[in-house]
């Protein structure tokens, strides 16, 4: 069996440090060239790729393997490189006729070569030499270099790191103020890596092509949508009146709540509006109903009163909203006399009804969809 040691030297060190001309080939020639190398520059790595390719001969000859070591370097930039480099390896082939190879490598360039090796001989190992003192450095350089290589990692990370430090001295001339600086600066990356985390961005990558094809398809829910935005809208505008409303000395919980109240009905409504649109989407196209989609408005109007509820029960517990109070009535021979409702009343109501609106939602949507409620089994405990 004959092994081919090669020390890969992709960038042209060895020719360009000893005017000589590769392939090297054989123990002698190998053993005089790493000591015109050290002698032409003892601080290239080169030396220590060489001084391997011989250790590794070495071991292998102990094993009975007549190994053979050489070194190949690239001539010229990219492509002549690697076909420099190619040309020697079929000399080396076409001289000893190894039956395998192992590559010694001493950076993440000469990596490039293993796979033209590959495809000319089976690669039993590829080694690649580090020198110890400068192992964490080269590490990160290359590292470094992979990352800055990567379009799409710079984009993400050099891009906003560059706005940051644009940005900040602004801040700082505006408004005199580290801490608010800092603050707006932290506030602006928290926004950022959520809409990295959270895939903010994918989504709306799809949104031009989404809408593109819902207008072309004639989709009813692409205006029900556009309503549910302005009903939204309104719901926020809405919100903000009642706050602007609130004495400013009232504590956030009571102005969070305040504005939950006054824009819950009309964000509900919004909801309602978009559902709707899905709906009947669906029942365009005919091809049945799914249960989910039947479920939807019944969900968002149960949600809706739920949060109308709870926001309610703050807001009667602050003094900035009256007791429900239900007036005196007459209907025919029933009489019904005035009363209010306490908070926690008020708040039990509008929770039943929200619970109420959804089995009546799961009823309809099982109804529609050819499902019984009573026939759904039970999950079976492993």
């Amino acid at each position: 069996m004959r092994t081919l040691v090669v020390c890969v030297d992709r960038p042209g060190d060895i020719p360009r440090q000893t005017g000589l001309r590769t392939p090297v080939a054989g123990w002698e020639a190998v053993q005089s060239l790493v000591v015109e190398m050290g002698i032409a520059d003892p601080e290239d790595s080169a030396v220590n790729c060489l001084l391997e390719a011989l250790r590794i001969t070495r071991d292998l000859r102990d094993e009975d393997d007549d190994a053979v070591v050489a070194a190949v370097s690239g001539s010229g930039d990219g492509v002549s490189a690697d076909r420099s480099l190619a040309e020697q390896l079929d000399d080396l082939i076409e001289r000893y006729d190894p039956d395998s190879a192992v590559v010694v490598i001493d950076s993440a360039e000469d990596e490039r070569v293993v796979p033209i090796v590959e495809s000319r001989l089976q690669v039993d190992a590829v080694d690649r030499v580090v020198v110890r003192q400068a192992r964490d450095l080269e590490s990160t350089y290359y590292l470094l270099k992979q990352f800055l290589a990567d379009e799409e990692l710079r984009q993400t990370v050099l891009v906003p790191l560059g706005i940051v430090l644009l940005v900040f001295p602004a801040l700082m001339m505006v408004t005199g103020s580290l801490a608010v600086a800092a603050a707006a600066i932290t506030a602006v990356i928290g926004l950022f890596v959520l809409y990295k985390g959270l895939s903010v961005d994918a989504y709306l990558a799809q949104v031009p092509a989404q809408a593109r094809d819902a207008l072309y398809s004639g989709r009813v829910s692409i205006v029900t949508y556009v309503v549910a935005g302005g009903l939204a809208a309104i719901g926020v505008f809405a919100g903000a009146l009642a706050v602007s409303d609130l004495p400013a000395e009232r504590a956030p919980l009571v102005t969070v709540m305040a504005f939950t109240y006054d824009s819950v009905p009309w964000v509900t409504i919004g909801g309602l509006a978009a559902s709707a649109g899905r709906l009947f989407d669906e029942l365009i196209r005919g091809d049945g109903v799914r249960t989910s989609f039947l479920n939807l408005p019944f969900g968002v109007l149960a949600v809706g009163l739920v949060v109308r509820g709870f926001s309610g029960y703050f807001m009667e517990l602050a003094g900035e909203l009256d007791a429900f109070s239900v007036p005196a009535m007459e209907v025919g021979a029933l009489a019904v006399e005035g009363f209010a409702l306490s908070p926690e009343e008020r708040l039990a109501v509008f929770v039943v009804l929200g619970v109420l609106v959804s089995v009546v939602g799961i009823h309809v949507a099982t109804r529609f969809s050819g499902v019984d409620v009573d026939d759904v089994e039970e999950p079976v405990e492993p």
